[in-house]
C-alpha cells in the first residue's frame, strides 16, 4: 500500500485542517511578538480587536495542505481539510458576528 493511500481519508484532513492553522499561528506570533510573551501578546492582540484578522490569516494556510492533498490525488483528505476549513471560516463569522 503506498503511503499517500494509507493516509486518503477524511480524518487525515481533519487533524491536517485543523494544526496547520495553530503551526501558522505560532509561526506568525514568532514574527509579530516583539519581545511579548505569549500571554502578553495574546492580551494586545484581543485589545486591539484583531482575533478573527490573525484566525483568517492562520487558516489561509490550509490552502497549502489543501494544494498538496490536492496534486497527490489525494482527494478524501482534501475533503476533510476543505470541511474543517469552513468550520473555521464559520467560526471566525460567528466570532466577528457577536
Amino acid at each position: 500500500m503506498k503511503l499517500s493511500q494509507r493516509f486518503n481519508n477524511a480524518l487525515t484532513g481533519v487533524i491536517a485542517g485543523l494544526v496547520i492553522p495553530v503551526i501558522a499561528f505560532m509561526v506568525f506570533f514568532l514574527l509579530t511578538r516583539n519581545g511579548l510573551s505569549f500571554g502578553d501578546y495574546f492580551r494586545k492582540v484581543e485589545a486591539a480587536g484583531n482575533i478573527t484578522s490573525i484566525m483568517s490569516v492562520s487558516v489561509f494556510a490550509n490552502i497549502v495542505i489543501f494544494l498538496v492533498f490536492n496534486r497527490f490525488d489525494m482527494l478524501r483528505a482534501s475533503r476533510g481539510v476543505l470541511g474543517i476549513t469552513i468550520a473555521w471560516a464559520l467560526t471566525v463569522f460567528a466570532i466577528k458576528l457577536f
